[in-house]
């Protein structure tokens, strides 16, 4: 188990980042380096335990990593397609989550609205994970600051540069670096940036961690950062209208990561982005299958977090 003291995390509920403490996240991240070099010792781990992936969006990364997660963990995942019906619709999402509390021992949900996994975390004693929602995307970014740490970017002193649409991946990014005191600037068009309640909590916990969040709109701000980061310009399950996303498009085109925004970052500058990628629009071939990118790395590593993190929200011990 991690070196840290992570008893705290027994049962809660992991909406967001923010949700954890610096340590937890460090507990859940050499958790997870430990279950990647070596699956035998935490084989057995959660045997009998059960987990109910609730879905109301398509997926590769997120539901094939915690199957396959779970499963070499000995434990049970049985997932719910919500992508027609969604949670709520067909029943009370307060009587469908007082049902599955009595037979899973996690909720996994990936949704559209964040304000559903708020609903279903009140009404469960079963611990509530955020998969993906409009907000937060937590397991992600615990992903991706494994992913740093094994390229030797310490997260204490990462200077990351989130280049794009402020959206739920972006939003996570900025708690990470409040969270443990790197660094963090988002450059984005006016009008495009994260929510200002965000930056504004972000902004009190970054105060006690030391870490700084800045917003820009030039690709000038990408200067001197170790990790250049990306994501879909228009996010899965938004609809604006035609005109509304063709204008968006038009505001972000300057914003893609080509080789020459690469070469304004330091010069072996880290390349990621969430997947999956659109190929010509936010980022080119040649920087997303370049020597610096990492994408792949990152999602190899939403298994091993996912399955540190169920780990520990469940008190879960290695059966050797």
């Amino acid at each position: 188990m991690p070196t840290l003291a992570v008893d705290g995390l027994v049962g809660r509920h992991v909406l967001q980042l923010s949700d954890l403490s610096h340590n937890e996240i460090r507990a859940v991240i050499e958790l997870a380096g430990a279950m990647k070099r070596d699956y035998a010792a935490w084989r057995g781990t959660l045997s009998q335990r059960s987990a109910v992936l609730l879905f109301e969006k398509p997926s590769l990364r997120t539901r094939v990593s915690f199957e396959i997660g779970l499963a070499k963990l000995g434990g049970i995942a049985v997932y719910l397609d919500h992508q027609g019906s969604p949670i709520g619709q067909r029943e009370s999402t307060e009587d469908y989550g007082r049902n599955l509390e009595r037979w899973a021992d996690v909720i996994v949900a990936r949704v559209h609205d964040h304000a559903t996994l708020i609903r279903l975390s009140r009404c469960c004693r079963a611990p509530v994970i955020n998969a993906l929602s409009d907000l937060a995307h937590p397991c992600q970014i615990l992903a991706d600051a494994m992913t740093l740490e094994e390229h030797g970017v310490r997260l204490d002193a990462m200077r990351l540069a989130f280049v794009g649409d402020g959206n739920n991946v972006c939003h996570s990014l900025i708690e990470l670096a409040a969270i443990t005191g790197g660094s963090i600037v988002v450059v984005t068009p006016k009008g495009y940036g994260p929510r200002t309640d965000v930056i504004e909590r972000c902004q009190r916990l970054a105060a006690v961690s030391g870490g700084t969040i800045a917003i820009a709109h030039d690709v000038s701000a990408v200067r001197g950062a170790d990790v250049v980061y990306t994501d879909a310009w228009i996010s899965m399950g938004q609809n604006h209208g035609a005109s509304r996303d063709e204008a968006k498009l038009a505001a972000m085109s300057a914003l893609q990561v080509n080789t020459a925004m690469m070469r304004l970052a330091e010069p072996n500058s880290l390349f990621m982005h969430c997947l999956p990628a659109h190929r010509g629009e936010e980022v080119t071939d040649d920087v997303i299958d370049g020597p610096h990118s990492v994408v792949f790395d990152q999602a190899e590593n939403r298994m091993h977090v996912q399955n540190a993190l169920v780990t520990l929200v469940l008190g879960a011990a290695p059966r050797n």
